[in-house]
């Protein structure tokens, strides 16, 4: 029981370290050679941890083996437009200029049915709103709608609006995030002094965050 658990344990350790060298994509944003990667890095972590009987190296070499065929895999689609094009293939337009290409579904295997429920996961309800839908290499639809149909933007009405930067963690949980001080080019003082403003110290906060225009959120902590 207890070795079963140790087998666990270390291919846990071992996947979890390969799927975070392979980046943050999000399941439906890998590529196909990313995604037929991570399934056969699923199989191949179960059977040694269940398997007693099989030797834990026979679990191991083979993920290592597939991280190797991942980095060389990515170096080539970096490298080369060539190998990118045929490793992952290349973008399909679906709608061109308002139109719906049907040759261009029937080789991507698409639907009319399929095409609106992805048009409406990208918040489009009528096909006579799309100019221009893209299907792109991971499989998502990037959608561009008809001018008229598109969400009106400041510069539509020629306002400026003042550049918002992004938000700064500066204390979660009553600790204290140094490292995003270094960024903003503040320092512990000046952060305990606009953090007295709300009534409490930094290590008494929930969380302190300073915002993209330079304002801050302060909530204290309830829970000891």
């Amino acid at each position: 029981m207890i070795l079963i658990l140790v087998r666990t344990v270390i291919i846990y350790i071992l996947v979890l370290f390969v799927m975070r060298f392979m980046g943050k994509r999000e399941l439906g944003q890998m590529q196909p050679f990313e995604l037929v990667i991570s399934i056969m890095i699923a199989d191949l972590a179960a059977t040694p941890m269940a398997e007693i009987g099989i030797p834990i190296l026979y679990g191991i070499i083979p993920i290592f083996g597939l991280l190797i065929m991942h980095v060389i895999i990515s170096v080539l689609n970096l490298k080369s437009i060539k190998m990118r094009e045929i490793i992952c293939g290349k973008p399909r337009i679906l709608i061109y200029r308002g139109k719906i290409d049907e040759q261009a579904l029937i080789k991507e295997n698409f639907t009319i049915n399929e095409l609106q429920e992805r048009l409406r996961v990208n918040n489009i309800n009528n096909l006579g709103d799309v100019e221009f839908a893209i299907l792109e290499t991971s499989g998502q639809i990037s959608v561009v709608p008809k001018p008229e149909k598109r969400a009106l933007k400041p510069e539509d009405f020629n306002m400026k609006v003042n550049y918002e930067g992004i938000a700064y963690d500066l204390v979660i949980d009553g600790k204290v995030m140094n490292d995003n001080l270094k960024k903003i080019g503040k320092d512990y003082n000046w952060l305990n002094k606009e953090v007295s403003k709300f009534g409490m110290k930094p290590e008494e906060a929930l969380v302190v965050v300073l915002n993209g225009d330079q304002t801050i959120f302060c909530q204290k902590k309830e829970v000891k």
